[in-house]
């Protein structure tokens, strides 16, 4: 399931489309389209922030598509999309009732409890 990120500008929560990597080697900026997974050391920004990017003096910025729009929703999506409604329309666990459990009786038949006292030469052995 493909989740919606989000743009990586600060205060920005408009959904990402476009994926940034800086090649330092070549001073290059590349602005992409959103990258499968989120990387450590890309940034993933929104359509207007795509749009307005500039680099740094002496950069370059490469575009490899001129306009970024938000996918539309794939049949992936839609699976997965039915796949969380019918997940939340499950109960969360089974509620079972424990099944009551047989105390053995002492000879004067009053229940014995887990505890007991264990009085002088029992407590040796």
């Amino acid at each position: 399931m493909r989740s919606v990120r989000q743009c990586s500008r600060s205060a920005c929560a408009r959904p990402a489309v476009a994926t940034l990597t800086y090649v330092y080697a070549d001073s290059t900026a590349v602005l992409g389209p959103l990258a499968q997974l989120a990387e450590p050391h890309s940034y993933d920004l929104c359509a207007e922030h795509a749009e307005r990017l500039t680099a740094p003096r002496g950069w370059e910025v490469v575009r490899l598509l001129p306009d970024f729009e938000p996918a539309a929703p794939s049949h992936d999506d839609l699976l997965a999309l039915a796949d969380a409604v019918r997940e939340a329309g499950r109960p969360a666990f089974a509620v079972l009732e424990p099944e009551p459990v047989a105390q053995p009786a002492t000879p004067d038949g009053r229940r014995r409890g887990h505890l007991r006292v264990v009085h002088g030469e029992e407590s040796v052995r």
